[in-house]
């Protein structure tokens, strides 16, 4: 009894303790997950001047995005362009809101004859647009209940329908706003009488350069406090995104020597006969090998990861390591095992005969329904246009001359040219054309099926025969054993195993590893080598994830990679030490051109020539628009002071590109006048409009309130 009345006593305490601990695991979890806190969602995606989209929708139409485009897209590229779609969207559809723009119904009506007016299905007996049509068939869309209706060459129900309404007049308004903004851009006389006169008025200039070469680096002292002061002041320059430094070592999955080896042992023991014992008929068999094999294309394709080819084959169609060979090689020899790519061959030569390098040929062509190339007027079918093409071959047999049948040919280019066609061995021609055309004698005619339908062909020409040969290959893919496989996972494993308590950098010099630095920011996705990989990504941006961490990944068709974060960089000004590379060569420039403009004296380029020991220089004829001084370079804070002087004023000194400058003008050179400058202020408005579009919605992204959420919701 004893016993039982303390643990009654401790069992409250017990059920405390429980209590605080699934009370500290929630908030944890709360803390862990800011979301529960702050009320964002991971079902948003983004937000957008208010508007949220929504992340299962977002998925679909990535989802529909990238099967549209065939594969061609990866994941991460499919969101950016969605993303990209239904930021313009929301941003441009807040701005037409708040602008009152939309679509009336008359206009909606406008819109839809001028998108429709050539379908058949909404004219009137005369071909002209008939609108009472056009209702009757949204009305009988809207009965169907999504069930579709033919238009033209689509199927379409109501709900298609009207997202296709939808988009005409989005497209309608958005053509409206962006034709109200042109129109509020022109050009002043005065702007365009500055365009004229850039290019027209010039300026002839004397100058003294003294170079900032002048004076050694060394003597320059930047500090950090310098660096960081020029970053503040430069901050559109040095403001980065987010970034994390990551540095890894790769494991391939790449077959050893052994396995080599083995895969060339395997080749050659396939050409000997072998013997096995049937289960079924209770005897031993005889296989037969490649010696013996009575059918080849059966024996290669039942051995080989590349089917057998039926073609004869010039040197240059052989593979490039064992063309040389295989050319020379007589009826019944082998070649190899020869390493060719990812594959090491075995090549048997089972035919060699002299074949023509290009032919002449004429051809009738029947087309059939389905036909590549066949169009509307094509009505036989395959069976009909095979007798079609028969009965042609027959009367040419009997004496009928070929080019009186021409007419009967839809291959209308050859006619031209009395359905004559010459072509090389190279030409890229329907296969069973190309084989006919090569693999008989001149003379012969006979009909062939390719997919553009039915050929009556006649060979005319076979000129420059070359010695050719069939090979028979049997091709095994170099591929890891399962015991390579499981090596270089127990290397991957040990070498992750002690980076736990050794030095990454070391360990893998040790183990001859070469160590990969890279820098992603949040939205990045690709590893050079590596392709897309996501995963390492958000594992770098993770929160959980601390500097010094390190991870395996596996990568597809590669092997793994053992990841360490090494830095953590967020959104802001970049450090002094990243800074430096490009600030430093500036502050220099800054701080020698002060001391340099301190040791000028004189007023006159020759004193200031003499007393710095530099040359005066001359150019001519410069332009305002032209920044390129001669004899010194690129220099626009150069040209545009000198164009603010009167002829014979020279200048104090001007801080350049490549040294500090005195300029004297030495004449200018007005232009003549316009009597008028229509011409130009017309160039310069097609100019301007003409970048509307691009430059307005930039201005709206830049003032749209955005909430990036892509990097933990979807990628």
């Amino acid at each position: 009894m004893a016993v039982l009345n303390k643990i009654r006593q401790r069992s409250l305490v017990l059920i405390l303790v429980i209590a605080l601990a699934l009370f500290a695991f929630v908030i944890g979890d709360l803390f862990k997950n800011s979301d529960a806190l702050t009320g964002s969602s991971q079902d948003v995606v983004a937000t957008i001047n208010g508007t949220d989209i929504n992340r299962a929708e977002f998925q679909q139409k990535v989802k529909n995005y990238q099967e549209r485009a065939g594969g061609r897209q990866t994941s991460t590229q499919a969101m950016n362009a969605i993303y990209n779609q239904e930021l313009r969207s929301i941003v441009l559809k807040s701005e037409f809101e708040e602008l009152g723009l939309s679509v009336e119904k008359d206009e909606m009506r406008d819109l839809l004859k001028n998108s429709f007016s050539s379908y058949p299905e909404f004219q009137d007996e005369n071909g002209n647009f008939d609108v009472n049509r056009l209702n009757a068939f949204i009305s009988n869309l809207r009965d169907l209940n999504g069930q579709t209706a033919p238009l033209g060459n689509f199927m379409v129900n109501y709900d298609s329908w009207t997202n296709n309404e939808q988009t005409i007049a989005a497209n309608a308004i958005q053509q409206t706003y962006y034709n109200m903004i042109k129109a509020g851009v022109s050009t002043t006389i005065a702007e365009a009488q500055e365009e004229y006169f850039g290019d027209a008025k010039t300026i002839d200039v004397r100058y003294v350069q003294v170079p900032y070469t002048t004076i050694a680096d060394s003597l320059i002292d930047v500090s950090k406090s310098d660096i960081q002061a020029y970053m503040n002041k430069h901050k559109d320059t040095y403001e980065t995104d987010a970034t994390r430094e990551v540095i890894y070592v790769e494991f391939k999955e790449e077959a050893s020597k052994a396995d080599e080896d083995k895969i060339k042992a395997d080749l050659l023991a396939l050409k000997a006969d072998k013997t096995e014992y049937n289960e079924s008929s209770k005897n031993t068999e005889t296989i037969p090998g490649f010696d013996s094999a009575s059918d080849i294309e059966e024996f290669v394709n039942s051995n080989s990861d590349i089917k057998y080819n039926d073609s004869f084959l010039r040197a240059d169609q052989l593979p490039a390591v064992a063309k040389d060979t295989l050319i020379k090689l007589n009826v019944g020899d082998y070649y190899g095992p020869y390493k060719d790519g990812e594959y090491y061959k075995l090549s048997k030569v089972i035919a060699k005969k002299q074949m023509p390098d290009s032919v002449k040929v004429r051809h009738i062509l029947i087309p059939n329904v389905g036909g590549t190339r066949a169009d509307a007027s094509v009505t036989k079918t395959p069976e009909e246009a095979k007798k079609t093409a028969d009965s042609i071959l027959a009367k040419i047999n009997s004496g009928t001359k070929f080019m009186d049948l021409l007419e009967l040919s839809s291959d209308k280019v050859s006619n031209e040219q009395d359905g004559e066609i010459e072509f090389d061995y190279k030409a890229g021609m329907a296969p069973e054309f190309k084989a006919y055309a090569f693999d008989n004698k001149v003379g012969d005619v006979d009909v062939v099926q390719t997919s553009f339908g039915y050929h009556v062909i006649e060979i005319l020409e076979q000129k420059s025969f070359n010695q050719t040969v069939k090979v028979a290959t049997i091709a095994d893919k170099i591929e890891p054993s399962d015991q390579t496989l499981q090596d270089v996972f127990n290397k991957m494993s040990k070498f992750e195993i002690a980076s736990k308590d050794g030095d990454f950098n070391a360990l893998a010099k040790e183990r001859e590893l070469t160590v990969k630095p890279i820098t992603f920011n949040e939205l990045d996705e690709n590893i050079p080598g590596l392709g897309s990989q996501r995963e390492v990504v958000r594992w770098a941006f993770d929160d959980d994830t601390d500097t010094g961490e390190f991870k395996n990944f596996a990568i597809s068709n590669f092997g793994f990679i053992v990841a360490k974060l090494v830095e953590k960089k967020e959104k802001g000004l970049m450090s002094t030490e990243d800074a430096s590379i490009t600030a430093l060569p500036e502050i220099r420039k800054e701080k020698k051109a002060k001391m340099i403009r301190e040791k000028i004296t004189g007023t006159t380029l020759a004193d200031i020539s003499k007393n710095q020991g530099q040359s005066i220089k001359t150019a001519a004829a410069i332009t305002i628009k032209n920044t390129t001084l001669s004899g010194a370079g690129v220099e626009p804070k150069v040209v545009g002071a000198a164009f603010g002087l009167a002829q014979g004023e020279t200048s104090k000194p001007i801080d350049g590109e490549k040294g500090v400058y005195v300029v004297e003008v030495t004449k200018v050179n007005e232009a003549t006048k316009l009597d008028n400058y229509t011409a130009i202020m017309n160039r310069l408005n097609t100019e301007r409009r003409n970048k509307v579009q691009t430059k307005v919605f930039t201005a709206l992204e830049n003032a749209a309130e955005i909430e990036d959420n892509r990097a933990k919701t979807v990628y």
